[in-house]
């Protein structure tokens, strides 16, 4: 056998059998020892050993107090090595001390793993929040140039007799900037700080790692969940304007309103409230019956139950063919609406009666949601998966059909048995649908119009994204569950990625919804559980 690292005439050899290159030292007789003599030199009852490997030989100093006696202790409460007789002595009598070798690898495997976690982890989401620094910077000002624009087009609408009260909601703009970049300030600050001690812990336990001073070790102190949590993040509640048409006289009073900047922030630490575990097989989709009540449904399951938040069942409901629903939503006037794709139908529950709303030919169900104007939008399948879109009813109406884009391309993937495509609407109209075999989010106008496809953050374009249940909340976030990555990606109204919810024991994620205090509810695929979570101050 060759060892590189030694030539012929100077390899290490064991002081017992001469084996080359032995893995063990004792420290104290000052001889290197193979695995099979160990054994045999610890059987040497008449004096003291202390064996410790190869590359850590020479741990044991010398004790300062004892000379003959070395030091294979450490008391940690005064950090000094100690011999036995320093042990026994007064001096140290109540002090808790600990086999050097074992703190002192205990200690280096501590530093490897908070050095992994600061640079594969930490470090890299302190680049990424510093790096969407600049993104939040650029979108103020695109944000507020597309509310000047409205004002101006206003302002040209009524001449010279409003440019006073236009330029008065101007400047209201303006000191709203301010404020927005002020508050962007102080998180890039507070970030900018953060990074230069994230490095300097980094090169210290680069060192650290490369020393065999145990004291050095011993003293070591991990900062590692100091650092683990961004610098408390701030949500936006951008202002809007709404221009009315007015009469001269009624210039100042009907011009229009501008909304005040609103600046609230995402919890550092979402909390899970509560955790409701259902009967429902395959949970598949939860909707909000109020802030008190929700209505589930799964996979091959033809019964869609009612439970409150105390996770009691309040009520059960088979559907009317006893075929399973695809999907569920509660209508604005309280009732309940399920897709059912075998059956080719959408159905409404209204009281103990089963009303079919809409019968389909040729399409085949998936998601549906319900509205703000109590409109009611379904995504579906032509017959053998060949096209998708997102028809808009009012009752059993068809007020609009979603399919193409300005190309003439399909805005939807078509796919097999599993391709989900949940929807919601957001505030500003749009119709945002995970298109799970896309691997993206697909917003549209309320027009039709494809505003952004949403695939990830852009820092990570290379990971995988499994888009399932989709909801939005009141401040106009879009919440989509990655059920791959067992997280909730909170994307903005224009696609712009704000963080995740993950680590939470969240688990094969699929549908979602929000109550009107914007608590988050997550349907658990495997585990047939809904949980409750809160991810706002």
């Amino acid at each position: 056998m060759v060892y590189p690292q030694y030539s012929l005439q100077d390899v290490i050899r064991c002081d017992l059998c001469e084996t080359p290159v032995p893995p063990k030292h004792c420290d104290i007789c000052h001889i290197y020892l193979c695995e099979a003599c160990v054994g045999e030199h610890l059987s040497d009852q008449y004096k003291d050993h202390y064996i410790v490997p190869f590359n850590l030989r020479g741990i044991t100093p010398k004790c300062t107090k004892h000379s003959t006696e070395v030091c294979t202790q450490l008391c940690t409460t005064c950090n000094i090595p100690v011999c036995l007789l320093c042990v026994a002595s007064s001096e140290h009598e109540e002090h808790k001390k600990e086999d050097s070798l074992k703190l002192f690898e205990t200690k280096r495997e501590l530093m490897r793993k908070d050095l992994q976690d600061l640079e594969k982890s930490i470090y890299p989401k302190y680049q990424e929040a510093a790096t969407n620094i600049a993104v939040q910077r650029a979108d103020v000002n695109k944000r507020s140039q597309k509310l000047t624009t409205a004002l101006d087009k206003q302002g040209e609408d009524l001449h010279t007799k409003i440019d006073t009260i236009i330029q008065e909601m101007k400047s209201e703009i303006d000191d709203m900037d301010a404020q927005h970049i002020a508050a962007i300030d102080r998180q890039e600050d507070a970030i900018n700080h953060t990074i230069p001690e994230i490095t300097q812990a980094i090169l210290d336990l680069r060192r650290l790692l490369d020393t065999s001073d145990v004291c050095l070790v011993s003293g070591y102190t991990s900062m590692t969940e100091e650092f683990r949590n961004l610098p408390a993040q701030f949500q936006v509640t951008l202002p809007t304007f709404t221009p009315q048409e007015i009469t001269r006289e009624q210039i100042h009073q009907q011009i229009g309103s501008l909304s005040k900047l609103a600046i609230t922030f995402l919890l550092d630490e979402p909390r899970i409230l509560i955790d409701i575990q259902t009967e429902c097989r395959y949970l598949r989709s939860v909707s909000c019956m109020s802030d008190s009540e929700l209505w589930t449904c799964g996979y091959n399951d033809n019964i869609l139950r009612l439970y409150n938040l105390q996770g009691e069942l309040l009520r059960s409901v088979q559907t009317k063919s006893g075929y399973w629903s695809r999907d569920i939503a509660v209508t604005w006037s309280g009732d309940l609406v399920y897709a059912d794709y075998i059956d080719s139908s959408i159905n409404l529950v209204s009281g103990t009666q089963i009303q079919t709303l809409i019968r389909l030919r040729g399409w085949k169900p998936w998601c549906l949601c319900s509205t703000s104007s109590g409109d009611l939008p379904v995504t579906m399948e032509s017959d053998y998966w060949k096209q998708t879109k997102v028809v808009r009813y009012s009752g059993s109406t068809e007020k609009q059909s979603i399919q193409w884009d300005d190309q003439g391309k399909l805005l939807y993937s078509s796919g097999g048995l599993f391709n989900y495509k949940y929807l919601s609407e957001n505030r500003n109209l749009d119709i945002c649908v995970a298109d799970c075999d896309a691997d993206a989010v697909v917003v549209v106008s309320a027009a039709g119009k494809l505003r952004f496809r949403y695939t990830g953050p852009p820092s990570t374009p290379q990971e995988s994204f499994c888009p399932r249940g989709i909801t939005t909340d009141s401040r106009g976030n879009i919440l989509t569950a990655d059920c791959i990555n067992h997280r909730i990606h909170i994307i903005d109204q224009d696609g712009f990625f704000l963080r995740y919810i993950h680590n939470y024991g969240l688990q094969s994620l699929c549908g979602l919804c929000v109550d009107s205090r914007d608590n988050l509810f997550m349907a658990e695929w495997e585990t047939y559980k809904v949980k409750k979570l809160q991810y706002y101050k």
